[in-house]
């Protein structure tokens, strides 16, 4: 099953998470990170990294966050690199969430960022869909 970590500004993650607890009963493997107004980048790096680890058991693990490079995002994107099966994911909210939760268990980290972007298009993206767009700088070696 594919961890989640839901991250926004201010309570939107923690009202999202209740929502679906609600709903679905115990949320397994998902873990909530508020980012408020005056978190230091560092605490909340600290946050989504111990977030990440609790809801990581091999399958691979979802950032969904509310806006894309806004500090969530940021870090959530610096901290998929160093992890295999990691997608960063913004503009969330509840009702794609609600409608996509029981995928978790059915399909790999890639296909339900394809599909959380495909439904929730245009508002929704990726940070892979947006890698694809503005390419990595690579510096190649003189010749």
């Amino acid at each position: 099953m594919l961890g989640w970590v839901i991250t926004c500004h201010d309570e939107h993650a923690q009202k999202m998470a209740d929502k679906l607890a609600v709903r679905f009963g115990p949320l397994v493997q998902c873990q909530v990170v508020n980012y408020w107004r005056g978190l230091s980048g560092n605490m909340l790096s600290r946050m989504m990294c111990d977030a990440q680890h609790q809801v990581d058991r091999g399958d691979g693990v979802i950032f969904l966050t509310d806006v894309a490079g806004a500090a969530p995002y940021r870090a959530a994107a610096l901290l998929s690199h160093k992890h295999d099966n990691c997608e960063v994911i913004y503009g969330v909210s509840y009702p794609l969430l609600e409608s996509l939760y029981p995928l978790r268990e059915m399909t790999d980290s890639v296909g339900f960022r394809n599909t959380i972007v495909a439904r929730g298009a245009p508002d929704v993206g990726s940070l892979w869909h947006q890698q694809q767009k503005n390419p990595p700088f690579v510096l190649h070696p003189p010749l």
